[in-house]
Formats: structure tokens, sequence, C-alpha cells
């Protein structure tokens, strides 16, 4: 790790050559990154390694890089980022983990509290938040509801999920690998799938609801009964 007299000589350079560091505090990039001109670097912000990171981007507050490359004009708020690549036009954040062996191709969205890992996810998908995507092949324009999961291990061994092109994944879906959900297919919210769904398909995996009437009176009797 640099030493601050180091740190503050490399962050100087950055902002002689048109990188814009408006406040010092926390900031942490090693010599071994190079940021192209006209990006932003907020504070506590930390890049570490062989970091490429395109101009006009956004990296910052409290983001954590290391080994990556970023594209162009994109924004990494409070993400960190692992041995991966994320493209131009990105949005991340706030509280985003990217681990390594992930591929974020442009114009993709990822909101809060959303972990990816070892995954491609295709141009203009958007994952926005609650979400964890592990071992996955997201294709083009996939539309991600809140907290879905991508179940890639059984307790022994890891599978990959794969969800092609335009396919919308309602809320708290369960996409239970292997498995394929195709083009433009839809699933239910609340579904645990698993097995394939076809193109153009929608999947309903849920029980049907159940109500008791009058349960709640019902029950007091019996709880008084048995408080005795």
């Amino acid at each position: 790790m640099i030493n601050n007299t180091e740190r503050l000589e490399i962050l100087t350079a950055l902002v002689e050559n048109g990188v814009s560091i408006p406040c010092f505090d926390g900031i942490i990039i090693e010599p071994s990154s190079t940021i192209e001109k006209g990006t932003l670097i907020l504070p506590g912000t930390i890049i570490l390694g062989k970091c490429t990171i395109g101009k006009g981007c956004v990296i910052g507050p409290n983001s954590y890089i290391s080994d990556s490359t970023v594209g162009e004009n994109t924004k990494l708020n409070n993400t960190q980022c692992y041995n991966s690549v994320v493209g131009s036009g990105v949005t991340s954040g706030p509280f985003v983990h990217i681990r390594p062996n992930s591929q974020i191709a442009d114009n993709v969205h990822i909101g809060n509290f959303v972990e990816v890992k070892n995954s491609t996810v295709d141009e203009g998908s958007k994952l926005p938040h609650l979400l964890y995507i592990g071992d996955s092949d997201v294709g083009k324009d996939v539309n991600f509801g809140c907290g879905c999961v991508t179940v890639n291990y059984d307790g022994k061994n890891k599978f990959r999920t794969v969800v092609k092109d335009g396919a919308f994944i309602g809320c708290n879906t369960n996409l239970v690998a292997p498995v394929t959900v195709g083009e433009n297919a839809f699933t239910a919210a609340g579904s645990t799938i698993t097995e394939d769904v076809p193109d153009n398909a929608l999947a309903l995996a849920r029980s049907r609801q159940t109500v008791k009437n009058d349960w709640v009176n019902i029950k007091k009797p019996y709880e008084r009964q048995h408080k005795k």
C-alpha cells in the first residue's frame, strides 16, 4: 500500500492530467491504474491493482475498484468491483457488489443492494434492487423485479442460469439453476422456477392462496385455554 506522500503525489498528477478530484479525503489510487480525463473521483474511493477507467465517469463516493476495467460515462456510486469489466453508460449503486469474472455491458442499470458474481449482463438490462445474480448469463433488455435470486448452488455443485433477451423476471422470483428463461418470456411474481421457460411464455410457479375466514376469533379461545 502506498504511503500518504505517494498518495498525494498520485492524486495531484491525476488532477493535472484532467481528472477531477474536488476533495482528496479517503481517496487511494495505486499508480498502476489509468484514469482518463473528465472523470470525477469522489471521497472515500479506493482504486487498487491494474484498473482502467474511461472518460466522463463518476466513481464514488465510497467505491472500491480492484483490477477492473470501466468504460466511459459510467457512474459507480458506493460500488465494490473486483476483477471484472464494466461497460460504458452503466449506472451502479448504491451498495452494489460486483464479484470476480463478471462482465457488465453498456447501458446496464444496477440498483441498490445488488450482488453480481461470475455473470454476464448484456446491454440495456436492468437489475434494480435487492438481487443476487450468480453464475448467470443475462441477455439484452432484461428486467428483473425486486428481490430475485438465481439459485446457483445445490449444496454440492454450482450451475448456471440463462435469461434470454427481453425477458421480464417478476418480483421475488427464484430461478433454480440449471434453468433457462426464453426470449421475451415472463415469470410471475413470487414464483420458484425449476423448469425451462419457452420464448414468449408466462411461467407461474406458486401455490393458490388460501384464506381462512374468522381464523383469529377461532384461534383466540384456544390460546386462552392453553395459557392457563
